[in-house]
């Protein structure tokens, strides 16, 4: 297994997105990966089976529960142990772990391109990072101070950020235009349900701090795994690479020029500023709830399963209605904005919850807006997303960073502005701006995105 950083010059091999469910035609393969072509969208590029589709979301199910239930619930909870009161400590461990993958998924995604190796250019990524998501539990569930716990959650979320990208990058090689809606809408909906059933699962095991990190993390093994034994990368060791990686150039691919690639960077930005609003309020979610409902820490996870089970349905509805009529209707921006203006109403009912029923309706409304804006806004990243024969992994890593970046410095924001005022932390001031955040980030792509409609 190889990453080139030093190759003759050459043509690079033609890997247009979603060209075959199982394989590549440019790179050495058995015939029998190679389907016959379904173009219905006329661009060459074949559907991808359901069965693949169907593994995919179970993966992401799997990755997505091991990397959110510990930001949602179990490190506040842990926290709570070791530092009592101190509601802006989970602030620095998040932004912490958000700022060592902001570093190194541009790195993975880059280095992804260009892998040779027998298993393929994605596989092996994905194993890396299941395997050290799998070694953050004990880090983190035995944790015996802060420091430790900060550096448990800095390999909890490189580990699982590095596989959960290798299968968004397998999304931006295989799906074909119209299916990248419909997928879209599956795994949007399933990153939306895996936190909810991983907070019932651990809630049921409260006072059991390793049971708390463990279980969704031995169900993403399990559900990765799957995925990776029966959908194969094709054998990627007879690819050419275009040009040498070299260290000026690895430190370029971290940007972009935007003038080159106007809609990506729109679209960048408007995610970034939505994605800003959301992490204001993700990142506190335990505290929140515990202050206005007058709760223990550990015993909101009672609380976060009921409001949370309630909120699927909401989230079915954004993400897959969401993503199938924007397919349907060849157009993205609409709901776009209407998933940002969901999530806003959702935040400004929030700010002023005191009550179970105030705090659902809330909830119900947030998980409507952020799984809309999710589904649409990730298919509308991959139909302008630039270079993708040759770039995906790099490409797919830079819009990464419209949610990441956020992750560094919005919990820190946020521990500001709930420190605003006398007495208890002020969550209304933090919802109020989430909600204004949220609905600029929307109304920018919607108003600036000019090739997609």
């Amino acid at each position: 297994m190889t990453v080139d950083v030093d190759d003759p010059q050459g043509e690079g091999p033609a890997e247009a997105a979603g060209r075959v469910p199982e394989g590549n035609l440019a790179l050495p393969q058995p015939s029998s990966l190679v389907p016959a072509p379904d173009d219905r969208a006329g661009t060459g590029q074949a559907s991808v089976s359901g069965w693949s589709i169907a593994l995919l979301v179970a993966a992401t199910f799997g990755a997505g529960m091991a990397m959110i239930v510990p930001m949602a619930y179990s490190l506040a909870v842990r926290l709570d142990q070791l530092a009592p009161g101190r509601t802006e400590a989970l602030g620095i461990v998040l932004a912490v772990g958000s700022a060592a993958t902001l570093v190194l998924a541009p790195l993975t995604g880059i280095l992804s391109d260009r892998l040779r190796s027998r298993w393929g250019r994605r596989r092996p990524f994905t194993v890396i990072g299941l395997l050290i998501g799998a070694a953050s539990v004990p880090v983190m569930a035995l944790a015996p101070d802060l420091s430790v716990l900060t550096i448990g959650w800095t390999l909890s979320t490189v580990g699982w950020g590095t596989a959960a990208a290798s299968l968004g990058n397998w999304q931006a090689d295989r799906l074909p235009p119209h299916q990248r809606g419909r997928v879209s809408g599956l795994t949007g909906v399933t990153m939306q349900v895996a936190p909810v059933v991983g907070i019932i699962l651990v809630g049921l095991f409260r006072d059991q701090v390793i049971l708390v990190f463990a279980l969704p993390a031995a169900i993403g093994v399990v559900l990765v795994i799957a995925f990776l034994a029966v959908v194969h990368d094709p054998d990627s060791r007879g690819m050419e690479i275009e040009r040498r990686l070299t260290v000026g150039g690895l430190l370029r691919s971290y940007g972009f020029d935007p003038r080159e690639a106007p809609d990506f960077a729109w679209n960048w930005l408007g995610r970034f500023i939505f994605f800003s609003g959301l992490t204001l309020t993700t990142s506190f979610t335990v505290f929140f709830v515990a202050q206005r409902l007058e709760l223990r820490v550990p015993d909101v996870a009672g609380v976060l399963a009921i409001v949370s089970a309630s909120s699927i349905v909401t989230a079915t509805v954004g993400s897959l209605g969401g993503g199938w009529l924007s397919d349907r209707v060849g157009r993205r921006k609409p709901f776009i904005l209407a998933g940002a203006a969901l999530f806003a109403a959702g935040c400004s009912v929030s700010a002023f919850a005191h009550d179970l029923p105030t705090l659902m309706v809330g909830t119900l409304l947030n998980s409507l807006g952020i799984a809309t804006f999710s589904a649409v806004a990730q298919a509308l990243l991959l139909d302008v997303l630039p270079d993708r024969e040759r770039e995906a992994g790099r490409y797919m890593a830079i819009a990464l960073f419209a949610q990441k970046i956020p992750g560094v410095f919005a919990p820190v924001l946020g521990g500001a502005v709930l420190a605003i005022g006398a007495g208890a932390e002020n969550f209304t001031a933090l919802y109020l701006l989430a909600a204004a955040l949220a609905f600029a980030g929307g109304l920018l792509i919607t108003l600036s995105v000019r090739s997609v409609r």
